[in-house]
C-alpha cells in the first residue's frame, strides 16, 4: 500500500533534482523556466497533500524479484486488493478503462491491470518495482525497423541514434516533456518494447554496463536537448532529462530499435521486503 502512495504522490529525488538543476540552466521568466518551476511546485504539493502528481495516475505494472518456488498467484491478489484500497484512498484515479465497452473501472484492477512481471531468483527476500506510465507519454512511445531509408539509417548504433534523435523530435512537446528514454536495440518487437520500459527503471545517474551504450547516452542527452524543443514544446535547454540504453539479441532478418518514452512525472519506485512476513527492509528509488 505504501509503494503505491510513495510512486504516485512523491516524485524520486533524482527526478526532482534534475529538474531543478536544469531550471537553472534556463531563462529566468522564459515560457521554460515557467514550465519546470511549476513542475516543482506540483511535486512538492502532491507531497504535502498525499495528492497524485498528474491527473493521469498512469497503467500500474508491477516487476517482481522473489524466491524460486513462490506462489506468484498470492502476490498478484495483493497487488490488486492493494490498488483497490489505493484507489478508494484518493492516491490512484479511476483511470481503467474497458476497451470494447469504454466502461470506466472503477477500482482499477480488472484482467491484466495491474499488470505483474515475475522473475525468480536464487534469494531469500523479495524485491518490487511499481512503474505508473501515463497515457500522454505512453502515445510517444516509437519503434523502428532497420535500415531505414527515410532517415538513412543503417543496422549500426549510428542508425540507432537517428532513429532516437527523430522520435524525440516527432514528440515535440507532447508526452510532457522534459522526457525520458528507455531504449531497447534488437530484440523482437514485443520484447523489445518490455525491455525498453524497464530501462525506465533505472537511476538518472545509472550509465549502460556497455561503453559503446553509455557513450550513446550521453550523446543522446546533449544532442536531444540542442533540439530546442523544451519543457512542454515550449522551447528551451530541457527536452530530456536522461536515455538509458539496452541490447538484445536479435534475428538476422530483424533489427528493431524499441523507444520507451516517458514524461517528466517519472512515477517509479520499489521496496525489499522479507519474503515471509512481507516486512519492508529498504525502499528503492
Amino acid at each position: 500500500m505504501e509503494l503505491l502512495r510513495r510512486t504516485s504522490c512523491d516524485l524520486p529525488a533524482d527526478m526532482e533534482c534534475a529538474i531543478q538543476s536544469n531550471l537553472a540552466q534556463e531563462k529566468a521568466g522564459s515560457p521554460a523556466s515557467s514550465a519546470l518551476q511549476a513542475m516543482l511546485e506540483n511535486a512538492a504539493l502532491a507531497r504535502k497533500q498525499n495528492a497524485p502528481i498528474c491527473q493521469d495516475t498512469g497503467m500500474l505494472v508491477f516487476y517482481w524479484k522473489v524466491p524460486r518456488a513462490t506462489d506468484t498467484t498470492i502476490l498478484e491478489k495483493q497487488a490488486g486488493e492493494a490498488v483497490k484500497q489505493a484507489t478508494s484512498n484518493g492516491w490512484l484515479r479511476q483511470n481503467t478503462i474497458e476497451t470494447l465497452t469504454g466502461r470506466s473501472i472503477e477500482e482499477n484492477v480488472s484482467e491484466g491491470v495491474p499488470a505483474c512481471h515475475f522473475e525468480q531468483e536464487d534469494r531469500s527476500d523479495i524485491e518490487v518495482w511499481l512503474m505508473q506510465k501515463g497515457g500522454g507519454c505512453e502515445n510517444m512511445s516509437a519503434q523502428y525497423s532497420l535500415p531505414d531509408e527515410t532517415l538513412m539509417a543503417g543496422r549500426d548504433l549510428a542508425g540507432v541514434r537517428a532513429c532516437v534523435l527523430n522520435a524525440v523530435w516527432k514528440a515535440q512537446g507532447f508526452g510532457c516533456a522534459p522526457g525520458i528514454l528507455g531504449v531497447c536495440i534488437g530484440s523482437d518487437r514485443a520484447e523489445g518494447f518490455a525491455v525498453a520500459k524497464q530501462q525506465l527503471l533505472r537511476p538518472l545517474s545509472d550509465h549502460a554496463a556497455e561503453p559503446s551504450l553509455a557513450k550513446l547516452e550521453e550523446r543522446l542527452l546533449r544532442e536531444a536537448n540542442e533540439l530546442a524543443i523544451g519543457p512542454m514544446g515550449m522551447a528551451g535547454r530541457t527536452t530530456l532529462l536522461g536515455v538509458k540504453l539496452a541490447a538484445r539479441p536479435r534475428l538476422p532478418a530483424a533489427f528493431f530499435v524499441s523507444i520507451a518514452y516517458m514524461c517528466w512525472a517519472c512515477r517509479r519506485r520499489g521496496v525489499r521486503a522479507g519474503a515471509s512476513d512481507a516486512k519492508i527492509t529498504q525502499w528503492l528509488g
